[in-house]
């Protein structure tokens, strides 16, 4: 299985209310992330046949908006497991209840995104790993262990769409 581990998009400022942040969607910088970074998935040709989403509302959002920018017709999961309470072994557990799949997305939040994927590729989580808002990254789990393939950001996304749309050629003037 491949696994792309994605850090939910910009839901603006935290609550001190956790009933509040809980239902805390999106921001619209958040949502123009989300296209950004589904285009890049599309771009890669990321084979995903599976979503799983944390339960809050900014993933869910940014699970559900990739997905529709990628074509994806399924249903989007969702797992407490990727919740903001969610354990280390929850989130083993969770993978292994889509093992069979070729590729998942997979969208929770921080701190446990990068602690998760800190101890998926060390096997021990000695890796600081930041993951931005919106990052994603590309966990080859046939590898023992599993190993990260790339992790790009929102910031990284837009700096090679920008140099790529540009001209490789250099001018010349015509005389």
């Amino acid at each position: 299985m491949i696994l792309f581990l994605m850090r939910h998009a910009n839901a603006g400022a935290f609550r001190d209310n956790p009933a509040l942040d809980a239902k805390r969607g999106l921001v619209k910088e958040g949502k123009e992330q989300c296209m950004l970074m589904a285009r890049l998935l599309g771009a890669l040709k990321a084979p995903i046949d599976t979503i799983v989403s944390s339960p809050l509302k900014r993933a869910r959002q940014t699970a559900q908006l990739v997905g529709t920018e990628l074509g994806f017709d399924g249903a989007v999961m969702t797992s407490p497991a990727l919740g903001l309470n969610g354990s280390f072994a929850a989130f083993q557990q969770m993978l292994d209840e889509y093992a069979d799949r070729e590729a998942v997305l997979a969208v929770g939040h921080n701190p446990n995104v990068f602690q998760f994927l800190g101890r998926l590729i060390t096997g021990k989580g000695g890796a600081a790993i930041r993951m931005r808002k919106g990052s994603i990254a590309r966990i080859d789990m046939e590898q023992h262990p599993p190993r990260l393939q790339w992790l790009l950001d929102p910031r990284s996304a837009r700096a090679i769409y920008a140099s790529v749309t540009k001209s490789s050629r250099p001018k010349t003037s015509r005389k």
